[in-house]
C-alpha cells in the first residue's frame, strides 16, 4: 500500500512551507561552506605551528575541493533517488566526525585525511542537493530562491572565518576544530528534519504554480540523468562555472594571507574575508532577481564580467583600506554568479534530473576551485608575492565571460530528450 504524505496545515494568509525549508537549507549549508572556506583562517597558525609552506595547506584545499566536487555528483544524484534529507543528514555526520578529527592531528597527511577528504564528503552533501531542492519548490520566484540558498554560503564565509580567527585567538586552533565539529551535529539535528523534497510530500504545490519554462523536460519519461550529462549546455554551463571558479578561489583562499603579508592585521586581514562573504549575500539575491526578470544568461554575464574587472584590481590595491575596499565589490561578484548555475540547469534539464546534472557541473566547479587555490600557494612560493595568481585569476575570469556568451537557449523538449 503506497502511503499518502500527510499535508502540512496551511491556513490563508500564513507563510509558505517553502521559506521555511530554505531557511533551513541556509542554516545547514552556512554551517558547511562556512567550515570549507575556514581552513584559510587555519593556513596561518598551522604555518607557524608545523612549519608547512603554504603550497603544502594550500594542497588540502585543492584535495578538499576535488572531493567536494566528486561528492556533490554522488550526493546529487542519490539525493534524486533517495531525498535531500537522508542525503544531508549522513554527510553532517561526516562533516562533525571530520572537524573533531581535525583536532587531533599531528602530521600533514592527517589533516589531508580528516579535513582534505572526510570534511569534503561530509561538506559535499549540502549544497547541490539543496539547490536542486528549491528548484522543485519554487516555480515562480525560482531566482530568488536561489539566490537566498545561494546566500547561505555567502552567510557562512561571513561569519565562520572571523568566528575561526577569534576562537583560534582564544582557544587554540585545534580546540577551534573541535568546536566547529560540534557546532555541525547541533544544526543538523535542529533543521534537518524541517527538508521535504517536494510541495507534494506535505500536500502542497509549488510557489506560483508550473511556471518552469523547461517544464516539458520536466516530467517523468522526459530528460534521463544520462541525456543530461551527454548533452552539450551541460559541458558548456560546466566549463563556464569551471572557469568563474579557478578565477575567484585562489583570490578567496589567499585573501587572509595576502592582506597579512601587505600589513593588514591579523583581524582585519580576517574580516576582509568575512566581509567579501557579506557583500555576496548582496549578489547572490540581487542576481537571483536580476534572474527572474531578465533572464539567467544575461544575469550570469553581467557577474562575471564584475568579477573579472574586480580581480584585475587586486594588482595594484595595497593597504589595508584599499583591500577592504576590493573585498567588499569583489563580494558581490563572485557571489553573483553562484546561484545563477543552478538556475542555467534547472531551465536545461528539468526537475526529475536536476540534482544530477547540477552535481555534475559543480563537480568540474569545484575542481577549478581546487586548482585555482593551489595555484595561489604554489605561486607564492616560487615567486614570493600573490600578483601572478591575481593576473593569472584575471585572464580565466575573462575567458569565462567568453564562454558564457556562447551558451544558447534551452531548445523544446522532443529536440532535448531525443523525441521521446
Amino acid at each position: 500500500m503506497t502511503r499518502v504524505a500527510r499535508p502540512v496545515p496551511v491556513a490563508r494568509g500564513r507563510v509558505f512551507y517553502g521559506w521555511v525549508v530554505l531557511a533551513a537549507a541556509i542554516a545547514v549549508i552556512m554551517v558547511g561552506v562556512g567550515i570549507t572556506f575556514a581552513l584559510a583562517v587555519f593556513l596561518k597558525p598551522l604555518e607557524e605551528e608545523f612549519g608547512w609552506s603554504r603550497s603544502l595547506i594550500s594542497g588540502i584545499a585543492l584535495l578538499n575541493w576535488v572531493i567536494f566536487g566528486v561528492g556533490a555528483f554522488a550526493w546529487g544524484a542519490l539525493s534524486d533517488r533517495v531525498g535531500t534529507r537522508r542525503v544531508v543528514a549522513a554527510g553532517a555526520g561526516l562533516l562533525g566526525a571530520a572537524m573533531l578529527l581535525s583536532s587531533r592531528v599531528e602530521a600533514a597527511w592527517q589533516l589531508y585525511a580528516a579535513f582534505g577528504i572526510l570534511g569534503a564528503a561530509g561538506s559535499s552533501a549540502f549544497y547541490v542537493p539543496l539547490s536542486a531542492m528549491a528548484t522543485r519548490w519554487f516555480a515562480a520566484r525560482r531566482g530568488l530562491a536561489l539566490g537566498l540558498i545561494s546566500a547561505g554560503m555567502g552567510l557562512g564565509i561571513l561569519v565562520v572565518p572571523p568566528l575561526a580567527r577569534a576562537l583560534i585567538t582564544a582557544v587554540g586552533w585545534r580546540t577551534t576544530f573541535a568546536l566547529f565539529g560540534l557546532l555541525t551535529w547541533a544544526v543538523a539535528f535542529a533543521v534537518v528534519r524541517l527538508l521535504h523534497d517536494r510541495p507534494a510530500d506535505v500536500g502542497l504545490e509549488a510557489y506560483g504554480g508550473n511556471g518552469s519554462p523547461a517544464a516539458a523536460l520536466s516530467r517523468p519519461g522526459g530528460m534521463t540523468p544520462g541525456d543530461a550529462l551527454r548533452h552539450p549546455a551541460f559541458w558548456v554551463i560546466a566549463l563556464v562555472h569551471f572557469a568563474c571558479c579557478a578565477a575567484h578561489s585562489g583570490p578567496i583562499f589567499h585573501m587572509v594571507a595576502h592582506a597579512m603579508d601587505l600589513g593588514a592585521p591579523k583581524m582585519a586581514a580576517a574580516a576582509m574575508l568575512g566581509l567579501s562573504g557579506g557583500t555576496s549575500i548582496a549578489g547572490r539575491i540581487g542576481s537571483g532577481l536580476c534572474a527572474d526578470r531578465f533572464g539567467a544568461k544575461p544575469a550570469l554575464v553581467g557577474m562575471l564580467a564584475l568579477q573579472a574587472a574586480t580581480l584585475s584590481t587586486y594588482l595594484v590595491a595595497e593597504g589595508t583600506v584599499p583591500l577592504f575596499g576590493v573585498a567588499l565589490v569583489f563580494g558581490v561578484a563572485y557571489g553573483g554568479a553562484m546561484p545563477l548555475y543552478a538556475f542555467v540547469a534547472r531551465e536545461y534539464f528539468g526537475e526529475f534530473v536536476i540534482g544530477t546534472a547540477f552535481g555534475g557541473i559543480f563537480f568540474l566547479s569545484a575542481i577549478g576551485m581546487g586548482l585555482g587555490a593551489y595555484a595561489g600557494g604554489g605561486l607564492h612560493d616560487l615567486l614570493g608575492s600573490y600578483w601572478s595568481l591575481h593576473l593569472g585569476s584575471t585572464l580565466v575570469g575573462a575567458a569565462a565571460v567568453a564562454v558564457a556568451l556562447a551558451l544558447r537557449p534551452p531548445q523544446p523538449a522532443p529536440a532535448l530528450a531525443g523525441g521521446r
